[in-house]
């Protein structure tokens, strides 16, 4: 569906080292013109260093491609091992099948398989990538491999390959003898703006795109190599992203406003938020690539995620409860004030005296110096947009109290959560809260009595 939209035969920005889709910019041009100069020079080691994500599995994958002819080449990933484990994987890389014994039995297996590709007139590669999670002893056995060699040449010849750790550890004083037999250091910088351009622009024609217009606009690539930081993997995430919300939305070309949405969706920061908002296990998981509704995207400045507006109304509802609980002591205090005057009870009725309506609060009474309306205002409310229920109530009986908010659940049965009340909403409240628990109220209803 997303490739035939936009006319490709396939995913154009996968997370696999498919050589095919190897970009060689001006840096990675340099990194395997050095491997292989060093490779036909006969050196005994050589280091590839790049950041995470640079291309340098592609890349070594592509430089044991161009040796296959004239080398017998060995790929080692699996890099968490110990030393048997380490020489066992190498084995088997080469074609051996009996893997066991002592570390001494398989270094004496090992030199007689290199002999006789040296009689073969073949050279042994052996490429380990991620390196930098070697340990130095397993370092140590690999620098010892060096040893294998004849009067005229190497034996075996090693890529060692890895995150800029792995320039640290052979810095070490530690490992001074491998640092020493290093005969070549290459290194994966970060793409160019103009590199993620034709980055992006490979990738594509590759996939088979015709270019009939820019798939990606100039701002949304100048947006994409400015988030990657210049890394293809970052690119590549970037762009299938981009894809899919693209299609979503039924949108040609991608625009930066696109790019921004994509940006904002992979910021993981919003997990920790959300998390520190609602810590229980059985709290819901967006998916990393989320369901879009084909409508107008708001601008990077104005779009603001779902979760990072949870975050700020939470704030605002905390700083809410900080200004309800201020009115409260207020007024509590303003009645504590008015109770040390005397108390006015009610008469007592008698048989010559009419008999005394009891008074009934009004919600919402007007202010000082309004005019109070011919008929009693109804007990029925609009919600104002931003007011919550306990404003409600404060500003229409001057307290909110548990009573208060269960009679008004009794009178709103269709209100399921009285902390979420929408604008324009209607709420009935009660006419009167003497009878919800205002000790004033049933001091003179004693007295009545």
């Amino acid at each position: 569906m997303v490739l035939d939209y936009f006319k490709l035969r396939e995913q154009p920005f996968g997370v696999t080292p498919d050589a095919r889709f190897l970009f060689l910019s001006s840096t990675h041009r340099e990194a395997l013109g050095s491997l292989l100069y060093g490779i036909d020079e006969g050196c005994g080691f050589l280091a590839l260093i790049a950041s995470p994500g640079s291309g340098k599995t592609t890349l070594l994958f592509h430089a044991l491609h161009q040796l296959r002819e004239k080398a017998l080449t060995v790929f080692l990933f699996q890099t968490v091992c110990t030393s048997i484990d380490l020489l066992r994987a190498l084995l088997v890389g080469l074609g051996v099948q009996d893997t066991q014994g002592s570390l001494i039995q398989l270094q004496s297996r090992l030199k007689e398989v290199l002999l006789a590709q040296a009689r073969l007139g073949k050279r042994v590669v052996v490429a380990i990538d991620e390196a930098q999670n070697l340990d130095d002893s397993v370092l140590e056995l690999i620098r010892m491999l060096s040893n294998f060699e004849t009067p005229q040449e190497k034996l075996i010849q090693i890529i060692l390959s890895g995150q800029l750790e792995l320039a640290e550890k052979i810095a070490s004083p530690d490992l001074e003898q491998l640092r020493q037999r290093v005969s070549i250091f290459s290194e994966l910088t970060p793409f160019s703006r103009e590199d993620t351009q034709r980055y992006i622009d490979h990738r594509l024609r590759v996939a088979g795109y015709t270019f009939e217009g820019p798939l990606f606009t100039r701002d949304a690539v100048a947006l994409i190599a400015e988030a990657s930081h210049g890394i293809p993997r970052n690119i590549n995430n970037l762009c299938f992203n981009a894809l899919s919300l693209a299609y979503a939305l039924q949108r040609k070309p991608i625009d930066s406003e696109i790019i921004r949405a994509v940006i904002a969706d992979r910021d993981l920061g919003r997990f920790r938020k959300r998390t520190s908002l609602a810590p229980h296990s059985g709290a819901s998981v967006r998916r990393a690539v989320p369901v879009f509704r084909p409508a107008k995207l708001a601008s990077s400045r104005s779009r603001v995620s779902m979760q990072k507006f949870a975050f700020a109304l939470a704030a605002i509802l905390a700083l809410g409860g900080v200004l309800v609980a201020s009115r409260w002591w207020l007024g509590n205090k303003t009645a504590m004030h008015a109770q040390s005057k005397p108390l006015l009870v009610a008469p007592t009725p008698s048989a010559s005296s009419p008999p005394v309506p009891p008074a009934v609060s009004n919600p919402r009474s007007p202010a000082a110096g309004e005019s109070s309306p011919a008929v009693p205002r109804a007990s029925t409310v609009s919600v104002k947009p931003g007011e919550t229920l306990i404003e409600i109530c404060v500003a229409s009986f001057g307290r909110c109290s548990p009573e208060l908010l269960q009679e008004i659940r009794r009178l709103n049965p269709h209100m399921n959560n009285l902390d979420h009340i929408e604008p324009g909403q209607t709420i009935q409240l009660p006419l009167s809260v003497a009878n919800l628990g205002q000790p004033e109220l049933s001091i003179s209803r004693s007295n009545h009595e």
